[in-house]
């Protein structure tokens, strides 16, 4: 018999990029070529760096295939006229590779042949740091070219060698930017607060910044038909490379849909490379590429080898003996001595909290709505200016318009005001004993605040301060031209100010989600960090528009997924802002004028609560209910604590002066000190050497603390009537009091230098205690003073998130559904008619990709999955929803109002409440929903009940009061970093009770977002996020094609 000859493979690359030492199997090349060898047909032959780098090419081995990649000392001029002498089979072409170092020709190639990149813009430069006529910088964008990059945004060096990325952060977020970088240890990134100005020493791509949840996707071709996917933790989030016990980075193998695995074939062609590796971006239901890296293979993967092998196998027979059969064996020949890897066991999940139902409920889907964690006072400064330089800067920032008001938030424009009120305000305070003078007096104390409140932290974060300037009068003014134009003369400016999330607001927010991570996920714990970078936890985090609810939600996801750093990077990264469903109180704005003023009446004149025709079996049916019976008396008690007040005041004016003088001694435009806010973001520990200084706790110094008394006292006392005004000033200045008391009782022993304002303190106690009973009863009943009016204003407040969770809960339950029907139909293994029928299904797809994308993205929410053909985990058909909503303490009464009392409307007569009787008199009797108080929903699905019945979804309502605890109280419980705990969950069923899917639908559809807002509940064509084929792509383990499609582009 003829002895065939074998096909020779020459390897001319760099020998640190290949390995085939027995010694060292886990290199991917070293592992492909073993298996390619072992099919006895082909021979490696690897020519080494003396060969390549030394001998001319006319000495170098003589091959019929070529694999040849450029890595950093590469001669690749060398290597294509070695090709071109030779002329060898490329696998990879060599003279598309020049393209890869170069990030603009990349892109330029991937839009030639309609590959989707992120929105971008050139900026190239001659010389190190050239003017540019068409490059602008300002605080929160740059401008290319009339194109417009508002922050976040993405710098990155023209160079592709040159691997230093920036992202900057917008200044609502903190500001800021993180530099990526190629991994050194276990680091990818690092963040840095100060760096606010992009680079200008070099020409670079910015290009719009795509949030993807955290996670990057890289891809791996080997042909233009074999897409291999895997999944990592993002650097852009915290820097941390996640790694295994073995150290190398953790990735999990991922899907890609059928437009995504069209893009990989295209990029193989595009740049004619058949092994080749790009980065995919999947963002808001899209997905971008946005580099390509030329030859690349995975790691650690024994399947991938497999599938490597057999397709560069099939490639080289076709190109150089395709009168050979490429048919694989049933037998690969090296799977006799192939490696197993271990298979994870995974705990089964349970029921979690009540844990009556059995071990065949699996957890479907977490969703809570948690308020925001503690923040200092809102604070607000009124003054009429009619200084020049403040009316000037007003018209500059409003266009010139003298009747127009001005916002200020921007870091230029709150400079700007800086700038000028240090101009304004006297070197020395006046002596406050001169009547005639008093109004100035006061004028320069309020331009002493808005100073010190622009100079806290060193620099600007807009969603921390802002300046509202508006005209009152104006006068006619003849220019010297003769013309008579309007100028006005007297303003009124508006600071507002605090409202800032504190370290223990950071702190309570961090806990919590690290309470969730291992609670609220039965038979999982640290698993759901597992699950998580596996693709199969889908997670969604939302916040309102505030500064304060945006943070929370960062520190939260900070403790959720175990992160490190500051926040900012993971609030731009992890957390969508949505205003219209998460803030506001528009929409019940009336209702709650008329709740506010029936409560002033009951408590100002000492009327009893009123029946309002409440259901007797309800608890605190009465109008009022809830309201102390002596709040009266409670009221005219507050005038004698009240005057307290006044002295606790004048003790911090004093610290106020002596601090001032200080200040005074030194130039006026001096760098004060900063608190650096922005570091102070990522902190969830208590400034030690600030109250070990006698200094108060966070930011601000003794002037904005004796600003905050001072409206205290003006809030909470009228001297000229000798009593307190009104219910609500008294309730809505509890928080500033309690703030304090709590600073205060954590300071009493280290904080000695004041022990003045202490004595008073002392007897000052009473105050808060008197406005928190008050302030237990007013507060709920601001949102209705009886069930009705609750129910009415609250499905106004929370409709749209109303509406969100049910689309939430259905889309699990419909997606659940889909996947165990065809799972139930295809439990045997895959035929080649699926295989067919999936191979149809995707040439199809590739011409309605907006098909795709309306049938997938019901809830613009796109899904992807775990790739079970390469995953080492045991249970990849696993999937757990998580859905976060952060919002303020309106929308968590609007919520559980709606919950508790959803029976009582006249559609549902008849129905029980979805809250037991139990849960209704602990939370009659819950005065407070504090900082960090949550609602959570969890949906279990029992798998050996049938599809059908109703009883297959379970919900599971809890709630939490959050830092429901008064600073107060001696037995508190005061964590060493000035923190209170947050109480755990409360059921609101009774255990062994089964409140199902159906039930809470029906329940809360009444005053949830309209129909025409949202789809219907359950229409026949709907499966979930996932069109049919998609489903069956999910269950069929998507595989791959062995023939190209005849209908690609």
């Amino acid at each position: 018999m003829a002895v065939v000859e074998k096909i020779k493979i020459g390897v001319c690359v760099m020998e640190k990029k290949v390995k085939c030492d027995s010694e060292v199997f886990s290199a991917p090349m070293g592992q492909i070529f073993d298996r390619l060898q072992a099919f006895g047909e082909f021979e490696v032959i690897h020519f080494g760096d003396k060969v390549i780098l030394e001998e001319p090419i006319e000495s170098w081995p003589v091959c019929d295939c070529l694999i040849a990649f450029y890595s950093s000392g590469y001669p690749l001029e060398k290597a294509e006229a070695y090709a071109a002498l030779r002329k060898p089979f490329l696998v990879n072409e060599l003279e598309p590779q020049h393209l890869l170092h170069d990030r603009r020709k990349v892109y330029e190639r991937l839009e030639m042949f309609g590959i989707p990149v992120p929105r971008y813009a050139l900026v190239i430069r001659e010389v190190p740091y050239q003017q540019l006529d068409y490059f602008i910088e300002e605080e929160d964008f740059v401008e290319v070219r009339g194109m417009r990059f508002w922050k976040p945004f993405v710098e990155k060096p023209v160079d592709a060698d040159n691997h230093s990325i920036m992202i900057y952060y917008p200044s609502s977020a903190g500001g800021g930017m993180k530099e990526l970088f190629r991994k050194v240890g276990n680091r990818s990134s690092e963040f840095h607060p100060e760096v606010r100005r992009v680079r200008r020493e070099g020409s670079y791509i910015y290009e719009e910044f795509m949030p993807t949840g955290g996670t990057d996707v890289k891809v791996y071709t080997v042909g233009p038909e074999y897409a291999h996917a895997e999944a990592r933790k993002s650097p852009v989030v915290d820097g941390v490379v996640m790694r295994n016990p073995d150290g190398k980075e953790v990735r999990y193998p991922v899907l890609l849909s059928p437009a995504e695995k069209e893009m990989a074939r295209e990029v193989c062609i595009a740049f004619r490379q058949a092994v080749c590796g790009f980065d995919l971006l999947r963002s808001e239901g899209r997905s971008y590429v946005c580099d390509v890296n030329g030859w690349s293979f995975v790691k650690n993967s024994y399947k991938y080898y497999d599938d490597s092998a057999c397709v560069l196998r099939k490639m080289l027979l076709d190109a150089k003996a395709p009168h050979l059969s490429s048919a694989i064996p049933p037998t690969l020949p090296w799977k006799v001595n192939e490696l197993v890897q271990p298979s994870e066991a995974l705990t089964r999940q349970g029921s979690g909290i009540n844990g009556t139902f059995g071990q065949s409920e699996e957890l479907r889907c977490v969703i809570a709505v948690i308020r925001h964690g503690d923040r200092t006072p809102k604070q607000k400064v009124k003054l009429k200016v009619t200084e020049e330089k403040l009316l000037n800067l007003m018209l500059k920032y409003n266009g010139g318009r003298p009747r127009s008001e001005t916002k200020l938030k921007t870091a230029v424009q709150l400079q700007d005001l800086l700038d000028a009120t240090r101009m304004l305000v006297p070197r020395t305070r006046p002596d406050l004993e001169s009547d005639s003078e008093a109004e100035d007096v006061e004028h320069s104390e309020k331009l002493r605040q808005v100073k010190a409140v622009l100079e806290e932290g060193g620099h600007f974060s807009g969603i921390y301060r802002k300046v509202q300037l508006k005209p009152l009068k104006w006068d006619k003014v003849t220019k010297g031209n003769g013309e008579v134009e309007e100028r006005p003369v007297q303003a009124l400016m508006i600071l507002k100010y605090g409202g800032v999330l504190t370290h223990a607001g950071r702190k309570q927010a961090e806990e919590l989600g690290r309470y969730f991570r291992n609670k609220m996920y039965p038979g999982e714990g640290t698993g759901l960090l597992r699950l998580h970078s596996t693709y199969r936890h889908d997670l969604k985090i939302y916040s309102s528009d505030e500064g304060r609810v945006q943070m929370s939600a960062a520190a939260f996801a900070k403790g959720l997924l175990d992160l490190e750093g500051q926040l900012t990077p993971i609030l731009v990264s992890l957390v969508s802002k949505d205003s219209s469903m998460l803030d506001g109180l528009e929409n019940a704005s009336i209702e709650m004028d008329e709740a506010k003023a029936r409560l002033n009446e009951i408590i100002t004149s000492n009327a009893k609560t009123v029946d309002c025709n409440g259901s007797p079996e309800y608890p605190g049916t009465v109008d009022g209910a809830g309201l102390p019976s002596n709040a009266s008396e409670l009221l005219s008690n507050l005038c004698q604590q009240v005057k307290l007040t006044k002295k606790v005041t004048e003790q911090v004016r004093l610290l106020a002066k002596d601090e001032n003088e200080k200040l005074t001694e030194r130039n006026l435009y001096d760098i004060i000190p900063p608190y650096d806010q922005a570091k102070a973001l990522g902190k969830t520990n208590i400034d030690v050497d600030r109250i070990a200084a006698g200094l108060p706790c966070g930011s601000e110094g003794f002037l904005l603390m004796y600003a905050r008394w001072k409206k205290l006292e003006t809030d909470l006392y009228n001297e000229r009537k000798e009593h307190a005004d009104n219910a609500f000033t008294c309730t809505d200045a509890l928080i500033s009091p309690k703030f304090l008391m709590f600073m205060i009782r954590a300071n009493m022993i280290s904080c000695t230098t004041h022990i003045l304002i202490l004595k008073d303190l002392m007897s000052f106690s009473k105050l808060p205690r008197y406005v928190e009973m008050l302030a237990d009863g007013v507060i709920p009943n601001e949102y209705g003073i009886n069930p009705k009016q609750k129910l009415k204003i609250g499905s106004k407040i929370a409709r749209r998130l109303l509406g969100k969770l049910l689309i939430d809960l259905r889309n699990t339950r419909e997606e659940a559904i889909s996947v165990a029907e065809l799972k139930n139909n295809q439990a045997q293994s895959l035929s080649v008619k699926i295989e067919k029928e999936d191979a149809e299904a995707k040439s199809k797809l590739f011409h309605k990709n907006d098909e795709i994308d309306q049938d997938d993205d019901d809830d613009k929410e796109t899904k992807y999955r775990l790739d079970p053909k390469y995953a080492n985990v045991k249970t990849p058909e696993r999937h757990v929803r998580t859905r976060l909503y952060f919002t303020s303490e309106s929308h968590i009464h609007s919520l559980m109002n709606v919950l508790r009392y959803c029976n009582l409307d006249e559609s549902l007569q008849g129905e029980e409440s979805l809250i037991s009787h139990n849960a209704l008199e602990r939370l009659c009797k819950t005065k407070e929903l504090d900082y960090m108080s949550h609602i959570v929903l969890r949906m279990f699905e029992n798998t050996e009940v049938a599809l059908e019945d109703p009883k297959r979804y379970r919900i599971e309502l809890t709630y939490s009061r959050g830092a429901d605890l008064s600073p107060l109280e001696k037995n508190t419980c005061l964590h060493q970093e000035h923190t209170l705990p947050i109480r755990g969950p409360e059921r609101l069923q009774e255990i062994g009770s089964y409140l199902t899917l159906e039930t809470m639908e029906k329940m809360i559809r009444p005053f949830a977002m309209p129909a025409e807002d949202f789809p219907p509940g359950t229409p026949a064509s709907f499966s979930g996020y996932f069109s049919k084929s998609m489903l069956e792509r999910l269950v069929n383990l998507w595989p791959f094609h062995k023939h190209p499609s005849s209908n690609g582009r």
